[in-house]
């Protein structure tokens, strides 16, 4: 069974240019800016020199990928290049107006489909919002979004002493939880780092000017009431 979750991205506001009534909205996918996916093959130029590999990141990663081996599943080389590159695994944390953070997770069975896996990768510094890698047995890789931390449910419900926050056998309920968000984790990366470069800049936070690329993914967004500025429910 293959499921065809919601496509929504979690994030703040832009300003007046797309409102958010919280500190997080889900603004579906439909509404958001596209993007040029010729751009992103895995060597994110658009950041910066990627720096040396970092041999620790690297032993870090290996156990990761050594589990996943073991279902039959391999990270993404995008993935695997971010978060080995010592130019580029702080990138996220560091634009982030939020406070998000890199976390990664052992690979965690999705409980809606048998034989995927989600593995966490960046979490809001209140888990108000989760984003995770996920991986299915055809070698299909994108991210999610999702307001449960699947290690704590998994752990809470194997334990006496926590409650897990839903019901992991509840398929339904599980499938509403879990929102997809980029077919990719470099196109994940960049609206992200986008986005939040451009909420310093259009909320007085930063001096950085705004290039072309910040003022077309702007203009999408023709007014503060416009539909496509409207979020489609809270985090």
């Amino acid at each position: 069974m293959t499921v065809d979750f919601r496509a929504a991205w979690c994030a703040t506001d832009l300003g007046d240019y797309r409102l958010c009534r919280y500190t997080y909205e889900r603004y579906p996918y439909a509404s958001l800016p596209t993007l040029d996916a010729s751009r992103f093959v895995g060597a994110f130029q658009w950041l910066d020199d990627p720096g040396d590999t970092d041999p620790n990141e690297v032993e870090n990663l290996h156990e990761l990928e050594r589990h996943l081996a073991a279902e039959g599943l391999a990270l993404p080389q995008d993935f695997v290049t971010f978060y080995t590159s010592s130019n580029l695994r702080g990138a996220l944390d560091e634009v982030s107006v939020t406070g998000c953070w890199s976390s990664l997770s052992e690979p965690l069975p999705s409980p809606v489909e048998p034989g995927a896996f989600l593995v966490r990768f960046f979490r809001d510094q209140q888990d108000c919002v989760l984003w995770y890698l996920y991986l299915r047995p055809s070698g299909e890789v994108f991210v999610v979004n999702s307001y449960l931390d699947y290690e704590f449910e998994y752990e809470a419900r194997d334990s006496d002493d926590y409650e897990p926050e839903s019901d992991l056998d509840d398929l339904v309920a599980q499938e509403a939880e879990i929102l997809w968000c980029a077919p990719s984790f470099e196109y994940f990366a960049y609206r992200f780092w986008l986005e939040n470069r451009l909420w310093n800049v259009v909320n007085g936070g930063s001096d950085e000017a705004i290039d072309t690329e910040m003022q077309e993914y702007l203009d999408h967004y023709t007014a503060p009431s416009s539909s496509s500025s409207r979020p489609e429910y809270p985090v």
